[in-house]
C-alpha cells in the first residue's frame, strides 16, 4: 500500500493493507529494527518514534533497477527456477512447516532482488529465529484458513513481511495488527475500531478479512504477484500503473510496472522467505519444528474480566495472554467487545475449571462517564490511582480530547488496579517449550493392485517382505484390482509444555495456593 512508513515495533519490516487512494510516493523497504508500541494506546492519536531507517530517492523505479544491487555469493542465487523438494502430500506430517511447503502454489518470482533479499534474511539468522518463534502461535491457524479456501500456503508467511509477527505493530500510517489493516480498509472489512477496542489486532477476525481482501484482489487481477503488490500498495495505484504500461504496450506483470521502492521489494520479500522455509539448508539454515496441531482455542467469556486475573486463571504470563488477545485497548476484556477469550490449548480447561470455582469479583475496574466539571487529576485522586497510570489504562495521550461525555475506567478503591494497570511496553514473548514424545504403533495400509505389479514390487515399495504379504492376505496369486492389507510401523508424537516449577493456581477460596 502507499505510504511513507516504517512499523514501529521490535524487528518490524513490513508494510500496511489497503490504502489505494494514497500518493505513488517511494518509500524504502522496511527491515530496521524499533521499538514496539504501548498495548494500550488511543488508536486516533498514536505517538510515532523516529524512524531511523535510510528513506530511498524520492522517485519512482522502474522494473530494471534491480540489477543495481550487488551481486550476492553463489549460495543465494536462483537459476532458471527454485526447485521446492518433493513433499509427500497424503502424508500426516508431525511439523507444520512441511504443511505449509506443500501448500506452496504461487508462480515463482526469480532476479535479482529476490536474490538480494535471500541473502539478506539468510545473513541474518537470529532475525529468522525470532520470526519463526513467534509465528508458533498464530501459524497453525492461517494455515487451516488457508487450506479451507484453497488459497497458497505462501500467504501465511506474509506477516513477516508485514508486522514481523508482532499483533501490536502500529505504524505511522496508522495501520496495525498481524496483517496491518490501516483504518479505512479494516473498516470496509467490518473490524471494529474504537477507544476500547481495535479489530484489525484481532487474531481470528483480522485474519479472516485479510484472506477475504487478498482473494478480492486476486480475482481482480488473476495474478497473485499484482494481488499481493495492490495490497501493499492499493488496488487503485497497481491499476493505475497497469493502465500506463497497457497504453504504451508495455508488459503489465508485476515486474514490469512502475512502482514505488517498497512495493518493488515487497513480493521478492515474501519469495525470498518462501525459498528459505522451502530448503533451509540452502542457505545453511535449520528451522525448528512446529507441531502440526492447534496452539489456541477460543472460551466463552459472559463476564468483563481483568486481564491479570485471566492470565492468573489460566496460569499464563500476561503477555502471553495480550499476544494471543491483542484487540483490547485497555485492561480489562469486556463482553461488549468480545465474548470470547483465546488460550493455549493447553490453558483452556484450567482456565474454565478456576473461573468457575472464583468466589471473588472479576474485575477491580468500573466504568464512569465524564460530567461537566470533572477534573482527570481530582479523579485520579479520588481512585486512589497516579494520574499516569489512570491515564495509561485509559489510553490518553497529550492529544487526546477528555470532557463531558468520555468514558474512563476507575479502579475500585484497594483493588490491585492502582498499582501497575498494564506493561508499559509489549513486545511478544517467545513461545512456550514444548517437548516431544514419540510412541509406535501399527498401521495398516490397503493397496490395490495394479496391472503388472507383482508381490517383490509392492513388498520392495512398502519394505516389507514378500512372506508377510502373504501371511497377512493368505494370497499365492496377484490379479489386478485385488485389495492387499498391508502393516508398517508408524510414529505417533506428541507435544506438550515443558514442566515447570509448582505455580500458585488460584482455588475457589479466592486464595492462592500451591496447585
Amino acid at each position: 500500500m502507499a505510504r511513507r512508513s516504517v512499523l514501529f515495533i521490535a524487528l518490524a519490516f513490513g508494510t500496511a493493507a489497503g490504502a489505494q487512494d494514497q500518493n505513488d510516493g517511494t518509500a524504502p523497504p522496511a527491515e530496521t529494527p524499533a521499538e514496539a508500541p504501548a498495548p494500550v494506546h488511543d488508536p486516533a492519536t498514536p505517538a510515532p518514534v523516529n524512524d531511523p531507517a535510510t528513506p530511498a530517492p524520492d522517485t519512482d523505479l522502474q522494473a530494471p533497477m534491480a540489477t543495481e544491487l550487488s551481486a550476492p555469493i553463489e549460495i543465494y542465487e536462483i537459476k532458471e527456477s527454485f526447485i521446492i523438494p518433493a513433499v509427500d502430500r497424503t502424508e500426516q506430517h508431525e511439523d507444520l512447516w512441511d504443511r505449509v511447503r506443500i501448500g506452496f502454489a504461487m508462480p515463482e518470482l526469480n532476479g535479482p532482488l529476490v536474490k538480494d533479499r535471500q541473502k539478506w534474511y539468510a545473513s541474518r539468522p537470529q532475525l529468522l529465529r525470532v520470526l519463526f518463534e513467534r509465528s508458533r502461535r498464530y501459524l497453525y491457524h492461517i494455515v487451516e484458513e488457508l487450506e479451507k479456501r484453497g488459497m497458497p500456503t505462501e500467504l501465511a508467511l506474509l506477516p513477516m513481511v508485514e508486522s514481523a509477527f508482532n499483533p501490536m505493530a502500529y505504524s505511522s500510517a496508522r495501520a496495525s495488527g498481524l496483517w496491518q489493516f490501516i483504518p479505512s480498509t479494516g473498516k470496509r472489512y467490518e473490524l471494529e475500531q474504537t477507544r476500547w477496542y481495535d479489530g484489525r489486532r484481532d487474531v481470528l477476525a483480522s485474519t479472516t478479512a485479510a484472506l477475504d481482501y487478498l482473494q478480492f484482489l486476486y480475482d481482480m487481477h488473476g495474478d497473485w504477484h499484482l494481488a499481493l503488490a495492490s495490497y501493499n500498495w492499493g488496488e487503485n495505484a497497481v491499476g493505475r500503473a497497469i493502465e500506463r504500461n497497457r497504453g504504451k504496450g508495455l508488459p503489465t506483470d508485476y515486474q514490469s510496472l512502475t512502482m514505488p521502492t517498497e512495493t518493488r521489494y515487497y513480493v521478492p520479500k515474501l519469495q525470498a522467505l518462501k525459498n528459505i522455509i522451502a530448503d533451509p539448508r540452502l542457505f545453511g539454515l535449520e528451522l525448528d519444528p512446529i507441531p502440526n496441531q492447534p496452539y489456541f482455542v477460543t472460551v466463552p467469556k459472559t463476564r468483563d474480566i481483568d486481564m491479570r486475573l485471566a492470565a492468573q486463571l489460566a496460569d499464563m504470563s500476561l503477555d502471553e495472554l495480550i499476544a494471543l488477545n491483542p484487540a483490547h485497548n485497555r485492561p480489562v476484556f469486556a463482553t461488549a467487545q468480545s465474548q470470547t477469550l483465546v488460550l493455549p490449548v493447553d490453558r483452556a480447561q484450567l482456565f474454565l475449571a478456576n473461573l468457575e470455582n472464583h468466589d471473588q469479583p472479576l474485575t477491580s475496574w468500573r466504568t464512569y462517564t465524564m460530567k461537566k466539571g470533572d477534573r482527570l487529576d481530582k479523579l485520579a485522586k479520588d481512585s486512589g490511582i497516579a494520574l499516569a497510570k489512570l491515564k495509561q489504562a485509559n489510553g490518553i495521550s497529550p492529544g487526546t480530547k477528555v470532557g463531558p461525555g468520555f468514558q474512563l475506567l476507575l479502579p475500585i478503591k484497594g483493588s490491585a488496579a492502582v498499582h501497575d494497570p498494564l506493561p508499559a511496553r509489549f513486545t511478544p514473548p517467545p513461545a512456550p517449550l514444548l517437548q516431544r514424545s514419540v510412541r509406535t504403533v501399527v498401521r495398516t495400509i490397503v493397496h490395490t493392485v495394479q496391472r503388472g505389479e507383482t508381490l517383490v514390487s509392492i513388498a520392495q515399495r512398502y519394505k516389507v517382505s514378500v512372506q508377510d504379504l502373504k501371511r497377512w492376505n493368505a494370497i499365492g496369486r496377484l490379479l489386478a484390482g485385488q485389495k492387499l492389507t498391508i502393516e508398517q510401523p508408524a510414529s505417533v508424537t506428541t507435544w506438550t509444555r515443558k514442566p515447570a516449577p509448582a505455580k500458585p493456581t488460584i482455588r475457589s477460596s479466592g486464595r492462592r495456593t500451591r496447585g
